[in-house]
């Protein structure tokens, strides 16, 4: 494992950290524990000492399953970030009783990152209201937080306001990739982050899984580059390679993924790549931005919707069809129940207030349903 500085903390961080929002789980959705289990800690045992998870991440479940994975002497291997999230309290009396559940879920007496989940603006100022920040002062005073920070879902302006509202900051956490450039925080609140040394948690380093499985035309530029690499390891390497990311946290459902990037966490450095090879992740870059329509990243916060549609499959199989196979989309979307379809969204709008990546969903559904519930053969626009 390689191990990076973590902003102007006095202490390295591994260059993997385990994402816990997508766990292993059962056909009911319910978390797989023993095989969640076995993967914090193998990846535990093989260098990674930062460990993410949230209140609301499995159904409100994640915590309990990683409180089990740090017994038997993993909690003093590791350090333990959560997030306290807004959409779960009423008012500042609830920020005690969440920490409280957390720390009892955690099995521990202390929360090492503790993060304000998902920064709106408009979460970001209610929170504000409610006096949060001198909250997270006397809970850091306390000793049941070591560290404060904050992860992001909204515009750069909107994130250089809330690193400029704190001077005690010690972190935050934003969504960045090679896709999100320019998106959301975004390169420039990576490097303002830095900058005021702040260390960086990366989120989505994948995109939500949709840099995995690329389309033939992205795989030809994969193919052209003299190292070859998997999707996975580009994705993971071009993160690396910038001195301001701290982390970079994946959200591992499988065994074989925590293996495979565990090795590659043992290839990763700054300025590891050459010129010639992020010239052609930008040319990636480009290729998937013509190919892909929407956003999505299925996180899922979006859900459930009050009238039952999928949103994220919705997604999923419409940027399917569009980027690999139109008909295996098709497939997919009509062997989705009726009331989970694109079709049966009524523009109630309650969604769009929730999704990190500003989608406009009541705008997309009518589009995804015309695309998907078609039975004639498809033939995807000039672009």
């Amino acid at each position: 494992m390689k191990y990076r500085q973590f902003g102007r903390l006095d202490w390295k961080v591994s260059a993997l950290g385990f994402g816990a929002m997508r766990l292993p789980t059962w056909e009911d959705g319910s978390v797989n524990e023993p095989l969640a289990i076995e993967m914090m800690r193998y990846a535990i045992d093989h260098g990674v000492n930062y460990l993410d998870t949230a209140y609301p991440y499995h159904n409100q479940q994640s915590e309990i399953v990683v409180g089990k994975a740090l017994q038997a002497g993993y909690r003093d291997k590791v350090r333990v970030a959560t997030k306290l999230n807004a959409r779960f309290l009423d008012s500042a009396d609830d920020f005690d009783p969440m920490l409280q559940e957390q720390l009892a879920k955690l099995q521990t007496d202390r929360i090492d990152f503790y993060l304000l989940h998902g920064m709106r603006q408009a979460c970001w100022e209610t929170l504000r209201q409610w006096g949060v920040l001198d909250w997270l002062r006397r809970k850091r005073d306390d000793g049941l937080i070591r560290y404060l920070g904050f992860s992001f879902h909204d515009s750069f302006e909107v994130f250089q306001e809330v690193v400029d509202a704190f001077d005690q900051w010690d972190f935050c956490q934003i969504q960045y990739n090679f896709m999100d450039v320019e998106n959301q925080a975004g390169r420039k609140g990576l490097e303002y982050a830095a900058s005021k040394g702040l260390g960086v948690v990366v989120m989505e380093p994948l995109l939500g899984g949709n840099l995995v499985e690329p389309p033939e035309e992205v795989q030809q530029l994969w193919n052209s580059a003299p190292i070859q690499r998997g999707p996975v390891e580009w994705a993971l390497q071009w993160l690396w390679d910038q001195p301001q990311v701290s982390v970079v946290l994946s959200g591992m459902s499988a065994m074989e993924q925590v293996v495979e990037n565990v090795t590659h966490a043992g290839r990763s450095g700054v300025d590891s790549l050459t010129d010639e090879e992020r010239a052609l992740v930008a040319r990636v870059r480009e290729t998937y931005q013509r190919l892909c329509p929407v956003p999505c990243t299925r996180c899922g916060y979006c859900m459930p919707c009050p009238n039952g549609v999928n949103i994220p499959n919705n997604f999923r199989w419409f940027n399917s069809g569009m980027m690999y196979n139109m008909e295996a989309a098709r497939s997919r979307y009509r062997r989705m129940a009726e009331e989970e379809r694109a079709s049966a969204c009524i523009q109630c709008r309650q969604c769009e207030e929730l999704c990190p990546q500003s989608i406009f969903v009541s705008e997309w559904m009518p589009q995804v349903d015309a695309v998907l519930g078609q039975d004639e053969p498809y033939t995807c626009p000039p672009v």
